[in-house]
């Protein structure tokens, strides 16, 4: 037997005026449904947050293992990343996931006929763009003198697209590169180097609209856009312990373990979201404004009907896996804090060592995170086979590593970590508002223009609340246009 309650945090009947006294729900505590919440609450909005877990931060968080915090996976922003880092100033967190003073990528070859590992930089000067990486191609190890010159007719060409294009969307990326003179050698050296770590696909599977979009934006804008931050403790400490300070600062009521069930339409035009937090804990809550921020097959699940022309083009947005090995040695095998690779499954490697509570355990030891994006093939491995695989890589590359005593090998695995950015996936995502006065959609997966990143997932946040309290007739300050100008 269930019990039933119903919330009416102070909200008045919708044809009195929805700016007053107004209420919102907010399902869903990732970046996305974080973001909404603060935004609706700074603007005077009563709102409740709920999420299914018994944390914040959706797939970007920490665990315990033993006496070490892990996060599920490395999560990397750039520089022209401007929402997330409003995100990271507005939790008070800024300091703690600190960009590069200029993009600098250590590129370890481990295909040379030597046998050798052979390094490789990729780096910006502070010139203006496109002479910022001039320098860096024009010495670039790891392609010949003809393919470094390809490469820069095409970043040229790069910069006449315009990543909103539709026409753009139904293109691959790597029918583009051909087009345009890229080897097989320049797509894997430099092209799918940083497009599968922020698309989290080969240029085959990727939308040419969202590629000149990473491209574009990350490395034809500003000299700086394409500097590398990462969080420097652990994931847990921005995404849910400090964004949840934030949250209760503003008065958000964050209801955790409890998952939203329905949304329906009150007759009085208001919305009922009906939740569960454990067997006979049913509640419903009503609201002016729902904001659903949850990934798009449990957004199809909840929509009620008419919300959108046509539902079932979210279940066409396809999901992509990133996997995640974790190493920790005996002792010290890396001096970088991270370094990419070439000719060898390994993608990029992480110092974890410090942000975990290692170093404070065991100054000798090192903890390595090896991320691994469009995991596709490895996903599903067991952990003895990846261990078997991987670790013979890693002492390739890390010739130290060759006599070090792993202590702990294990893995975290993503499988719908992201959306597919697959040729077409523009026309599938929706815009914020929907066709329901008073719900909107918010999520990285949601027509941002972004592909699945933070960033992506902080801007969609700032969408839904900006559509939900124009609305509602409160005013609103969009945080990215006031820190454009």
């Amino acid at each position: 037997m269930t019990s039933r309650t119903t919330t009416r945090p102070d909200r008045l009947p919708a044809q009195a005026g929805r700016s007053d006294g107004a209420a919102a729900v907010v399902i869903g505590g990732g970046l996305a449904g974080i973001t909404a919440a603060l935004q609706l609450a700074a603007a005077g909005v009563r709102v409740t947050l709920v999420e299914g877990r018994p944390r914040l931060g959706g797939l970007a968080f920490s665990f315990r293992r033993g006496e070490l915090a892990i996060d599920n996976g490395q999560h990397v922003y750039l520089r022209c990343c401007t929402a997330y880092q409003w995100f990271l100033d507005r939790v008070g967190a800024r300091h703690l996931a600190p960009l590069q003073d200029r993009l600098d990528v250590p590129v370890l070859d481990v295909g040379h006929p030597s046998g050798r590992p052979r390094l490789g930089r990729l780096r910006r000067t502070a010139l203006p763009v496109p002479l910022h990486l001039a320098a860096s191609l024009a010495t670039y190890p790891h392609l010949s003198l003809a393919e470094r010159a390809s490469v820069g007719r095409a970043a040229l060409a790069l910069r006449g697209l315009d990543p909103m294009d539709p026409a753009l969307d139904g293109v691959d990326f790597a029918t583009w590169l051909r087009r345009r003179g890229q080897s097989d050698r320049t797509v894997e050296a430099l092209w799918d180097l940083v497009g599968v770590a922020t698309l989290n696909a080969t240029a085959d599977r990727s939308s040419l609209g969202l590629a000149a979009m990473v491209f574009k934006t990350g490395l034809l804008s500003e000299p700086g856009a394409a500097d590398i931050g990462w969080a420097h403790v652990p994931l847990g400490e921005l995404h849910d312990t400090r964004a949840r300070a934030a949250l209760d600062a503003a008065g958000v009521r964050t209801a955790l373990r409890t998952r939203a069930t329905a949304i329906t339409r009150g007759a009085d035009g208001g919305w009922h979201v009906d939740t569960e937090a454990g067997p006979g804990t049913a509640e419903r809550l009503d609201a002016d404004t729902v904001v659903l921020a949850v990934p798009q097959r449990e957004t199809h699940a909840l929509l009620p009907d008419g919300a959108l022309d046509d539902p079932d083009r979210l279940l066409g947005i396809d999901t992509a896996p990133i996997l995640n090995l974790h190493v920790v040695y005996d002792r010290k095998v890396m001096r970088q804090p991270f370094f990419t690779a070439l000719g060898s499954p390994v993608q990029w490697v992480f110092d974890r060592t410090d942000s975990s509570g290692l170093a404070a355990l065991d100054g000798a030891g090192q903890y390595l995170a090896v991320s691994q994006s469009a995991a596709q093939d490895d996903i599903d491995r067991p952990v003895a086979e990846l261990r078997e695989r991987y670790l013979p890589e890693l002492e390739r590359l890390l010739p130290a590593a060759r006599g070090a005593a792993v202590r702990d090998f294990f893995v975290t695995r993503e499988r719908t970590a992201t959306f597919a950015p697959t040729p077409g996936v523009g026309r599938l995502r929706p815009h914020a508002p929907t066709n329901a006065p008073g719900l909107y959609l918010a999520g990285a997966w949601t027509a941002t223009g972004w592909p699945a990143t933070m960033e992506s997932a902080v801007r969609s946040g700032l969408n839904a609340a900006g559509a939900a309290l124009s609305e509602l007739g409160r005013p609103y300050r969009d945080p990215l246009r006031e820190a454009a100008v």
